[in-house]
């Protein structure tokens, strides 16, 4: 083989040297001596029909003088093999020593097309490849087109995916490029698995993980579509959960996916080596910088002695201490943690070490990706901007508010070298995606029976951050329209202004006989007081009044038709019937309450009221809690010019806990107040209380009632009420896990009493009076309506109840059968209760 080699070398060499003239192959160049002294001018050009000859001369540069010499005519043929114009280029020598370039262009695309996409469309697959229409073709990038398309099915979860490129020939040196692609079936996530799990079942990991298994549902997400840089990252989000747990040794060691021809689907398997559990032994503070007391920093400490080692606890007090150091003067202090463990006693003596770091400023900040998202919107979540010393705690923050601002699909922040050795910049990489949502939604629950909404929405209108959103509902019992806007950063500070104004309409039905009409518009001020505190500011102002169907409030025998329905046994008390009513008839067709009718002559009331709501929220996931405390405080004094004035306060408490097996605890606690100001309590400012409080009882089922034998014993509502209950929430273990199915047990408790509304109404002539409904005892009586007659016992209800909670991919759906075990005389149970809506 070398020798054949050297052969050929010597024999090309040797007619080099007699002037023979030798045709070579692309890329490779064999000139005779006599054509180095040749200039550009002297290059002839064949073969070319699109690209002009200068342009071919062009990448021929020559030398000192003007000349051409071996290695510029050697770098003039690579480059124009390197354009991608041409399937073949040879040069050769012509008579004279002159030079030939002869080419032959590749072809032009006439079009593209995709054959046999049904997932992906045209638009899609055009935009990834690179061969382009009117473009010139080259094989080596059509071979990267078949490899992209392929990939981007892989990724859509179809690994069986067939792409065949097809060259159809036309006239003029154009050519038709066609790829056919045969899609094949879905290839999911067939089964997860964990080894090595002791302290986690792998039912509770696989809620950790976005990774998810294939089910009948699949079609509705795409969480089983296997996906490889998913399973990386579910690898991390594995790690970070026992870190968290207090398995400071944890290793997740491998993710093994391997491909089931049978189940066509993938098997993903991780490894986990989770050591000892860790509790925090020791606190300390140290700091190498002068005059700066660490102890100070205490405060800001989210670590605690005897508590479970949480890497994230100890992330977000570094965050904290950091950020407080660099208010203090010292802009470039560093907190630094750290830990020696105790192997024996399973604990971790945490240090947090302030130290003086490098002096770097921050020279830019560059923004990369934000097409539509204006630039503003951006830089308002950084607490640092240009010349700012460098703060690698406040731009971990920033990078988290972006992210949670849900603007874009990623958000990466880098450092790169500035102009001098302390200067950085910080560059901001972001992917857009669409904020519109456009929503048709539906559900049925046994209060407001079937309800539609139709919703559209924007979390980046224009660009600027701001939200906005308009809905109308449509129901059986339940009506009307609301718009929303919120400036997230008003004046440009860190202050929610948002707006919003509704309409509601609530009808009759078989909880309650009369309906009610509300418009109100609400402004209200949002702060954000530390990362588990907020503060809201609200001034509302709205118009209500009652509607009454006309024989509720007539005095006649007119029975009419009513949704409302009271339970028989009101229909006679103390063995009155309702065919004797000492000549009158007033109540033989039902008639409402006496403040439901003073509500009505009353006509339309102004409520005009200043509140505020703090709450304190640590939990781990606001949709599907499993950890953590939710506190709310509310309060609202309505008198601020309008027709009525109180002060009512809501405290509203839920503490989550993990339990044993998956199975989680909740607590739950409230209780309020409705107090008197200055005017008398209207029936409709009172608390309303039935399955809200206590479930197992319908709703207004529970408190105060009117007790008229003959109208419809409306719920009065009370002024004070409070509630508990504790419930356990387990997942069905034989089910798959994104089937979405849990159970309940629980035990309810509550109270609501003390009726402070109107109980007489004085009239000069009752019988011009809208709905005064004369005296039974006395029909000839003047001057005062009915007085009322109503039960206010302070009876505490009691309930014990099963469960069913779906997350479905149609909405949240949840069924309850409770049964109560203590209620008042005049209660109404409801034990069966379901409620659920869907979007799509």
């Amino acid at each position: 083989m070398k020798f054949g080699l050297r052969l050929r070398g010597g024999l090309l060499a040797t007619l080099i040297m007699f002037g023979a003239p030798v045709v070579a192959p692309v890329g490779a160049v064999f000139v005779s001596s006599s054509a180095l002294a040749q200039t550009v001018q002297s290059i002839s050009v064949q073969g070319n029909r699109r690209v002009e000859v200068e342009t071919i001369r062009s990448y021929f540069k020559p030398g000192p003088g003007g000349r051409l010499d071996q290695g510029a005519i050697d770098d003039g043929l690579k480059a124009l093999i390197e354009t991608g114009l041409f399937q073949d280029v040879r040069i050769n020598r012509g008579p004279g020593g002159q030079i030939i370039v002869s080419v032959v262009e590749n072809p032009v695309i006439g079009r593209i097309a995709f054959e046999g996409n049904k997932k992906i469309k045209d638009e899609q697959l055009t935009a990834e490849v690179q061969s382009k229409a009117r473009g010139t073709f080259s094989r080596a990038m059509v071979q990267s087109d078949t490899l992209r398309i392929a990939e981007i099915y892989r990724r859509s979860g179809r690994y069986d995916v067939r792409v065949t490129p097809e060259i159809i020939e036309q006239p003029n040196n154009r050519v038709d490029l066609i790829f056919t692609i045969e899609e094949g079936a879905k290839t999911g996530v067939k089964s997860i698995e964990f080894v090595g799990n002791n302290a986690f079942s792998s039912y509770r990991l696989r809620d950790v993980i976005k990774t998810r298994e294939s089910n009948l549902l699949s079609f509705l997400a795409s969480g089983d579509i296997y996906d490889p840089d998913r399973v990386e990252a579910d690898r991390d989000l594995i790690r970070r959960f026992y870190l968290k747990h207090g398995f400071a040794d944890v290793q997740v060691v491998a993710a093994l996916t391997e491909y089931d021809p049978e189940k066509k689907g993938f098997n993903v398997t991780f490894k986990i080596e989770e050591g000892a559990q860790y509790r925090v032994g020791a606190v300390d503070f140290r700091s190498s910088i002068p005059n700066f007391d660490p102890s100070s920093l205490r405060g800001y400490s989210r670590v605690s002695v005897g508590s479970l080692y949480n890497v994230e606890s100890v992330e977000k007090s570094v965050e904290e201490m950091q950020i407080e150091a660099s208010r203090r003067g010292y802009a470039f202090a560093v907190v630094r943690p750290g830990g020696d463990r105790n192997f024996e006693a399973h604990t971790v003596s945490v240090v947090f070490n302030v130290d003086e770091g490098p002096r770097t400023y921050i020279e830019r900040i560059n923004l990369r990706g934000n097409t539509r998202t204006r630039d503003y919107v951006i830089r308002r979540e950084f607490d640092i901007s240009e010349g700012d010393a460098y703060n690698r705690a406040l731009v971990d923050r920033a990078e988290r508010r972006l992210k949670n601002l849900d603007y874009f699909k990623s958000v990466k922040i880098t450092t790169e070298p500035g102009s001098s050795s302390d200067r950085v910049i910080l560059i901001v990489d972001m992917e857009e995606k669409s904020t519109g949502d456009f929503s048709i939604s539906g559900g049925y629950s046994t209060t407001d029976g079937a309800l539609a909404e139709v919703s559209i929405s924007e979390r980046n209108l224009l660009g600027r951050g701001l939200f906005a959103k308009a809905s109308v509902t449509y129901g059986q019992y339940a009506r009307g329209y609301s718009l929303s806007f919120v400036e997230p950063y008003l004046l440009d500070y860190r202050v929610a202004l948002g707006l919003d104004l509704y309409q509601r309409q609530q009808l009759a039905n078989s909880y309650i006989s009369y309906g009610t009409k509300t418009l109100g518009f609400s402004p209200r001020l949002g702060f954000s007081l530390r990362e588990d505190l907020a503060l809201q500011l609200r001034y509302s102002i709205y118009q209500q009044e009652i509607t009454l169907p006309y024989y509720l409030a007539n005095c006649n025998n007119n029975l009419g038709t009513s949704a409302f329905n009271p339970s028989p046994a009101f229909a006679a008390v103390n063995g009155i019937d309702l065919s004797s009513t000492n000549g009158l008839g007033c109540y033989s067709d039902g008639e409402a309450s006496l403040p439901v009718r003073k509500e009505l002559a009353n006509g339309k009331t102004l409520t005009s009221a200043l509140g505020y709501t703090l709450t304190y929220n640590t939990l781990d996931n606001n949709k599907n809690p499993t950890d953590g405390l939710l506190i709310d405080f509310r309060q609202d004094f309505a008198g601020v010019g309008g027709d009525v004035s109180y002060l009512k306060t809501v405290a509203d408490g839920k503490y989550y806990a993990p339990l044993v097996s998956d199975i989680v605890g909740i607590v739950r606690l409230q209780g309020g107040i409705l107090t008197k100001i200055n005017d008398d309590l209207r029936m409709l400012d009172h608390f309303q209380m039935g399955p809200n409080l206590v479930r197992g009882f319908a709703p207004n089922g529970i408190g105060p009632r009117d007790l008229n034998p003959f109208g419809t014993q409306d719920a009065l509502g009370g002024t004070k009420y409070w509630g508990a209950s504790l419930e356990l929430q387990m997942p069905f273990w034989f089910l798959p896990k994104e089937v979405g199915l849990k159970g309940a047990v629980y035990a309810d408790a509550g109270g609501l009493y003390d009726y402070k509304g109107p109980t007489s109404w004085t009239a000069t002539n009752e019988v011009n009076v809208p709905g005064c409904i004369p005296s039974t005892i006395n029909p000839t009586s003047t001057g005062t309506c009915t007085g009322l007659v109503y039960d206010d016992s302070k009876v505490v209800r009691t309930s014990v109840g099963v469960g069913l909670i779906w997350q479905s991919p149609f909405g949240p759906l949840r069924f309850d059968y409770a049964v109560p075990l203590t209620k008042g005389k005049y209660d109404r149970t409801q034990e069966f209760r379901f409620g659920g809506g869907t979007t799509f």
